[in-house]
Parts: C-alpha cells; structure tokens; sequence
C-alpha cells in the first residue's frame, strides 16, 4: 500500500515546513542577541552622529566570573604553598599540643567553611577552600607520622592513610555534594592501598599485579554505578591504567609461570567482558581486551604443552576459534523498517528505536542526571547472543592475533619469491644456491593454509581477496618450508604462475558465494533509480530513510543519492591473481638460470601464458601482459643466442627478431596491445643496437634492418607518421655509419643522404601547402649540406671543391630569383659571396701587399665620401632591397 503523497502536494508541504523553520531560526537568533547584550553590557556605547560617548572606557577583556576563578586559584595555591611550608619547616619549633591546635584549628576551618559558602550561593570560593582542607588532611597525615608514628614503615602508613583519606574524602563529598572535588580525590586515593599495602608486605610483581587488578575491579564497578561524571572519568582513567598494567604482567608471567600469567589474565579478561556487558559504549574496546588477555593465557599454557615450532599455530587456531564469534545475520525486514545487514540493528519506522547498539543516556555513556543502564543491549537476533558490540571486540581480537600469525608466517614465503634472485652461482652451472630460511619452522605453511581457509568462509571480497593472497604465499613458502628439489620447486613455481594467471583472466570461480546488494546510483528521472552490484557480505540492505526521518518515503519522481562506486569483485580479484602471477613468473625464470634446459621450459611457459592474457584478458593487464610477452621473448633469444654460442654482434642481430615480431603482431593485436608491445620492441631493437656498437659494420647492418622494420610499421595509417621519422633516421645513421667504416671524410657523401630527402619532402609539402614558407620547405635541407661543404671550403687547398660548390650555390641562387624563394636566395647568395670571397682573398692580399702603405686609407677615405654623398639614395635601395625579400616565400 503506498502511502506517499504526489509531488505536487509534497511540495507545498515541504516549503511551507521550510518557512516555518525560517521564521522560528530569526526568533531564536533575536533572542539569543538579548540575551548577549543582558549577560555582558557594551562598556562603550557609540553617540550619536558617529561620535564616541564621554564616558567610554577601554574594553574588558575578561568576564567577571573568570577573574574570579583566577583570583580563587591563586588564592587556594597561596594558601596551599603555606600550609606545606609551615608543616615542614616551622612544625619543629611547636610543642606537642600547640601542633594538634593548629593543625586540627586550621583542618577543621577549611573543611567547615565550605558550608557556609555554599549556603551563601559562593560555590566556587567553596570548591577553593575545600581543595585547601583536603591538602590540609594531607599534610596532617604526613604530620601524624614524623610525630606520633615514626618507627612505622613508610609504605605501610602510606597505604593505610590513603584509605583513611579515600573514606573520609568520600564521606565529606557525599555530605556536601555540590562540590566537585572531594569525590574523585577519593577516587585517586583509593588506587594506592591495595597496591602499597603488597609492596609493604613484601609481595612480588605477581601480587603487585594482582592488587592492580582488584584496585581496577573497584574501579570498574564505580564507573557502572556512580553519576558524577567526574567519578567515572577518573575511575574510568585509573582502570584503564591499572588493569592495563596487571595485564601486561600478566603477559610477561605467561611467557615463564603459564599459570599464574593464566590466572592473571583470565581474571582480569572477566572483568573487562562485564564491563563490556554492563556498558555498551565501551563494549568493543573492552571485550577486544578481555579476547587479547584470554587468547594470552591459553596460548601461554598450550605453550608448556606443546614444542616450539607449534606455538604460533597453536596462538592461531585459538585466535581463530573465537574470531568465529561474528557470525553476521542476514538482513530480516522488520514490520515498517529495514534491518541493518550484520549488526543485528533494528530500526522501526517512525519510532526511530534502534534494539541494538544504543541506550539510554546514562552514567556509562557519558550523561548526567539519569540511572546507568540496566543491562546490555538485546540483538535482533533474539536473546541467548552476544550482543554486537561485544561480538565485534572478540572477534577484532582474534583477527588481530590471526592476523600478526600469518604475518609470522610470511618470511618462508618472502624467501621462496626472492631467494632465486640473489643467486650465488653462476648462468647454467648445474649448482643451486642454498636455500634461504631453511631452519625456519616447517609450521608457517599450516598457518597459511588455515588462515586462508578461515577467510575463505567469509562472503565478503576483503576476506576472499586476503584468502588469494595467502594461497598464494603458501604456494610460494611450500619448497622452503618442506626443502623440495630443484625440479619440484620449479615446477611448483610454473604451476602457480598459471593457475594465477589463469584466475586473473576468468576470476569466476573466485567469485562464488560472494554476496552482492543492489545500490542505487544517479537516478535517471524515473520512479526506479538503477542498481548495481557490489559486494557484500550481508544480502541485500534496506533503503535508506530520507532526511524527513526514519520511514518517510522517496519523493515519487525525485533523484536517489549517489553511493560511493566500489570495484567489481571480479576486477579486485583478478588484479591480485594478476600480481602474484608476475611476481611468480619472474621468481620461475630467476630459479631456472641454474639449468639450461630449464631455462628454455620456464621461457617458454611464461611467455605463452602471457601471451595468452594480452590475448584473453581485459583492462590494463592486457597491455602489461604485453610488454612482459616481449621481454620474455627477448630473454627466450637471448637464451637461443647464448646456447649456439653466438658472438655480441650475431645475437644483436638475433635480437632485432623481437621488434620485427613485434611490428608484425600489432598489425593485428587491439590498439593498446599493440602499442604496448611495440614500445617494448623498440626498447629490445636499442638494445641490439647497444650491444652491436663494438662492431661498427654490423651496428650499420642492424641500423639498416631496424630502418626496415620501421618503414614496414609506417604503411599502417596509425603508426604513418613516427615510424616514417623513426625509419628515415636510421637509415640515415646506417648510411653514416657505413661510410665511417669505409673511412669516407668527404662531407658532402654524409650530408647529401639528407638534402635529396629532405628537398624532395619540402618540394612535396610546397605543392600541398602553396602558402608554406621556403624556409620550412627547402632550408633544412639546402643548409644540411651548403653549410658544411663551405666550412670544407674555406680549409680546402684545392680548386674543385669551391668551384662546386660556387656552381651549386648560384644554381640555388637564380631558382631563388626566379621563382621568388627567400631560402634559396638568401642561402644560395650568401654561400656564394663567401665561397667567392674565399678565392679572391689571396689575390687581394697580394694586391694589398704591393700597394703604398698610404693607398689603402686614401681609398678607404673616398669611399666613405662616396658612401656619404649618395648616403639617402642607398638608404632607399637598401629598404626597396628588403621589401623584396620579405614579398618572398
């Protein structure tokens, strides 16, 4: 039966409640203003016209009551400071009965004042005073011993006068009950009693432990059954204090005495589990310590049972045993409400009760004026279960413990994963490096296999992604811890790199049994959001109360909240396969270094199931498959390389195979694949070109096939223009390389592999693009080779190379005139002015040589006549010049 109102009404419902939280809002902030301006005046008002009032004084910075709780503490510690001074320096100087007067005038007075104060409404001058009577009864304490007593032993005086002031202090708190103070000082005293009176009777850490833990107890049963909420913090302190440290004794005992550490820690996991019983707010974290302690004394006695290597286990079944106190419910709708999946809550529309997990506000949970609560709280389950918050603690504790067990349990496997990578001996030798751990227990196995089991019961993807790792560390800890042969253990390593795998492409049956709940995502305007399926472990929730409160229904038509996106179980799953998988390959490939044979086997397995992830799996593990497929390969020729017996430059050569595979198998593989396993080619061919460096014939030849390998990549549309760059550049190092081994100097036969190239693209890219410059199109090229042959030039004895190069130039030249090309006109003319230059430079010096010594200057001085008679006229030609130029492409 549905209930909920149209949209429209809704609506109107909605804003008329907005208005009239509006209006209540504005009478409560003119309210609270009044009452700002009662409780603390302006002590200056402005007058009118801006102009400030005469009688404006500076600002007080301080209230009222709190200088007079300053003035109050001071006067409490003044007085304090006096009374201890007299009782220890001037008490000698007084007779027996002048001391009793002063002590028990001045005690008395400070403890009756108080009386009188509060009745006159003075109740923080009284707190003060009455901090000053309860020193006072210190300090007579102190006085009763130096005189009457002074043969009696210090710690058991001690004891007995902190009971006698934890009594007295109690009793004049409970008469005077407005006072703050005197009730938990007598809390603070009572903690030394027990504690001292066993020191002063000579007892032990054991008994010392022991009154702790009574002392804790007492402390305990104030925090459930007192109100003051000053009580029960300074209780509740020295309880946690106290019984934290019986426990800690408790646990050094188990490790020597497993009995009386058993005793110890029992008693005290007792009194932790009632107090979690009795105070749900603590329920968690106490019962957590009581499973810590009881886990301890069982384990410290299993231990006297039981030899050395069976201990942790031992700790692990046990901690395991009541970990299995959570067991979470299924989710039960309740009449008119939903049911919170395995906490046992319930919570009824309208109401908002929730059975579980809340109470009343009282003494144990933090409130004041109310009786502590009765009794735990009842689960939805029904009566005879532990409640959540205790069920919870348990278990927390026994997970804890699990979990520091397998953590114990790890090192075996560590040295199984990187124990064949630190070898000692050398590539196909036949010997095996010593195992590593191989005194450690052979146990750390079993405790893998039962935590992993003990995960793998729960429906939840935390607990079955943690039960995947462990199998696979108990996979991997197996040869150490069981010392298995050579062959075994590789063959244990191979199988566990493919069933890995295996599970990281089809992560299906690693998802079975797993829980799933519908959540809602961005609604789509329809009255249904959509839903999806995340993982879980307690069936499907109940949908959550609008801000309305607890039961009010979804507006029909309005948006759904948008719930955090949690990874599919599958993806979580097979990304953790997929990393213990790698992890496992490399440790497989690292072991079979040892054999020859071995090392092809290993190759081989691994590159052809990496080769069939890239092929078969999804997301990035497709494109790391990829890349670690190639360097299995590599590894594999390389492997072939150094079996033939191969020189450095032949398994260069033998390497380029890997790219050329490469380039051929991304014609077809997926773009990210492809790319992928590409890139990994290039990084083996750079490979093979390092390798092959020492020979510079064969680093020329590998130049060249790389170059081919490129130019075949570049007739696909996607790979056109970097492979093309990528195949001219080699191709370009090959030929250079190649005439350095013919010990070729001529630049020219180095710069002309590029000028034919790049002219003929520049021409190409001029007839694409008519209103490309002749500078990008032509004068990469023409200054590749016009630039060097110049410098060659300039230092060539000889006559052919500047007539060459003087013919090329004004052949550049007069193609830059005629078709209006810029580069080659200014390239061209300037090469050929600075070729010409370089042959008329030894005739002009002769001519220079012959001439006068005054003849130079002279016609220097015409000419600069000249140049400024005529100045204005070779300005213009020079602009006109310019423009010219500047008008080319």
């Amino acid at each position: 039966m549905d209930n909920s109102l149209p949209p429209a009404d809704e609506l109107v419902l909605v804003d008329r409640e907005l208005a009239q939280l509006d209006a209540r809002r504005s009478q409560l902030l003119a309210r609270r203003a009044w009452l700002i301006q009662v409780l603390y005046p302006p002590v200056a008002a402005a007058a009118p016209f801006g102009r400030p009032a005469p009688s404006a004084g500076p600002v007080a910075d301080s209230t009222p009551r709190s200088a007079q709780n300053v003035l109050l503490t001071l006067g409490g510690t003044l007085l304090t400071i006096a009374a201890v001074a007299f009782t220890l320096v001037s008490w000698g100087s007084m007779g027996i009965g002048g001391r009793a007067t002063v002590l028990a005038v001045v005690t008395g007075a400070a403890l009756a004042a108080p009386v009188a104060l509060l009745r006159r409404g003075l109740a923080s001058t009284a707190e003060s005073v009455a901090a000053l009577g309860l020193v006072l009864t210190v300090l007579d304490a102190y006085a009763l011993h130096r005189v009457a007593l002074p043969e009696a032993d210090g710690l058991g005086y001690t004891a007995v006068a902190s009971a006698v002031l934890a009594g007295a202090w109690t009793a004049y708190g409970s008469a005077l009950s407005r006072l703050r103070l005197p009730l938990p000082a007598a809390v603070v005293a009572a903690q030394l009693p027990l504690p001292l009176g066993v020191l002063a009777l000579g007892g032990g850490s054991t008994a010392f432990a022991w009154a702790a833990l009574v002392t804790a107890t007492v402390d305990a049963a104030v925090v459930l059954w007192t109100r003051p909420a000053a009580v029960r913090i300074t209780a509740g302190t020295a309880a946690a204090a106290l019984g934290g440290w019986a426990l800690l004794t408790g646990g050094r005992l188990s490790l020597v005495f497993p009995w009386s550490g058993a005793a110890l820690l029992l008693a005290g996991a007792a009194v932790a589990l009632y107090a979690a019983w009795r105070a749900p707010a603590v329920a968690t974290a106490a019962s957590a310590l009581a499973g810590l302690a009881t886990l301890t004394a069982t384990g410290g006695l299993l231990r006297t049972a039981l030899p050395a290597d069976w201990t942790v286990p031992a700790y692990v079944l046990c901690a395991l045993a009541l970990a299995s106190v959570w067991r979470p419910e299924s989710a039960r709708p309740a009449a008119g409400g939903g049911t919170t999946p395995g906490t046992g809550d319930t919570r009824t529309a309208g109401s908002g009760a929730v059975a579980s997990g809340a109470t009343p506000a009282g003494p144990a949970a933090g409130g004041s004026g109310t009786a502590p609560a009765s009794g735990p709280e009842v689960p939805a389950g029904g009566r005879g279960r532990l409640p959540h918050g205790i069920r919870l603690g348990l278990a927390g504790a026994g997970a804890g413990v699990a979990a520091l067990g397998a953590v114990w349990a790890l090192p075996p496997a560590v040295a199984g994963l990187l124990g064949p990578v630190a070898r000692t001996t050398d590539v196909w030798s036949g010997e095996h490096s010593a195992v590593a751990l191989s005194s450690y227990p052979a146990t750390a196995v079993l405790v893998l296999a039962v935590a992993a089991a003990a995960l793998s019961l729960l429906p939840r993807l935390w607990a079955r992604c943690g039960a995947l790792a462990l199998v696979w560390a108990l996979l991997t800890a197996l040869p150490v811890s069981l010392a298995l042969p050579y062959a075994a253990t590789l063959a244990l390593q191979l199988l566990t790199t493919a069933a890995a795998l295996g599970l990281a492409v089809r992560p299906g049956p690693l998802t079975r049994g797993l829980r799933v709940v519908a959540a809602p995502v961005e609604a789509s305007g329809t009255d249904t959001p959509e839903t999806r399926a995340t993982p879980t472990g307690a069936g499907p929730a109940a949908p959550k109360a609008p801000a309305g409160g607890p039961g009010a229904p979804w507006p029909v038509g309005a948006p759904a909240p948008r719930r955090a996106q949690a990874p599919a179980p599958g993806t979580a799953l097979g990304w953790i396969a997929y990393a213990g998988g790698l992890a496992s390959a490399g440790s497989a490939v690292a072991l079979a270094l040892d054999v020859r044979g071995a090392t092809f086997a290993a190759l081989g397995v691994v590159l052809a199931l990496l080769a069939g992830v890239a092929a078969l799996g999804t997301d990035a593990r497709r494109v790391v498959s990829a890349s670690a497929a190639v360097l299995a390969a590599t590894g594999l020729v390389c492997a072939v390389a150094a079996a033939g017996g191969f020189a450095d430059h032949w398994t260069a050569l033998t390497l380029l195979l890997v790219p050329a595979a490469t380039a051929a198998l991304g014609a077809r593989a997926p773009r990210p694949v492809a790319l992928a396993a590409e890139i990994s080619g290039g990084a083996v061919g750079v490979l093979a070109l390092g390798i092959a460096a020492s020979r510079p014939a064969f680093l020329a030849l590998a130049l060249a096939l790389g170059g081919v390998i490129a130019a075949a990549t570049a007739v696909r549309p996607e790979r056109r223009r970097f492979a093309s760059w990528t195949a001219a550049a080699l191709f370009l190092l090959a030929t250079w390389v190649r005439l350095g081994v013919w010990d070729v100097t001529t630049p020219e036969a180095y710069t002309l592999p590029v000028t034919v190239p790049a002219l003929v693209v520049g021409f190409l890219r001029r007839r694409w693009d008519p209103e490309a410059s002749s500078w990008t199109a032509y004068g990469p090229g023409l200054a590749v080779t016009l630039l060097p042959s110049l410098l060659a030039a300039w230092t060539d004895p000889e006559w052919a190379r500047p007539l060459a190069l003087g013919v090329a130039a004004l052949g550049v030249t007069l193609l830059g005139a005629r078709f209006r090309l810029q580069a080659l006109l200014v390239l061209g003319g300037a090469v050929l002015a600075l070729d010409g230059l370089h042959e008329l430079a030894p005739y002009v010096v002769q001519a220079v040589g012959a001439l006068p010594r005054w003849l130079p200057p002279a016609l220097a001085g015409l000419l600069l006549l000249a140049v400024g008679a005529t100045y204005e006229q070779r300005l213009r030609d020079a602009r006109r010049l310019r423009e010219r130029l500047t008008r080319m492409r």
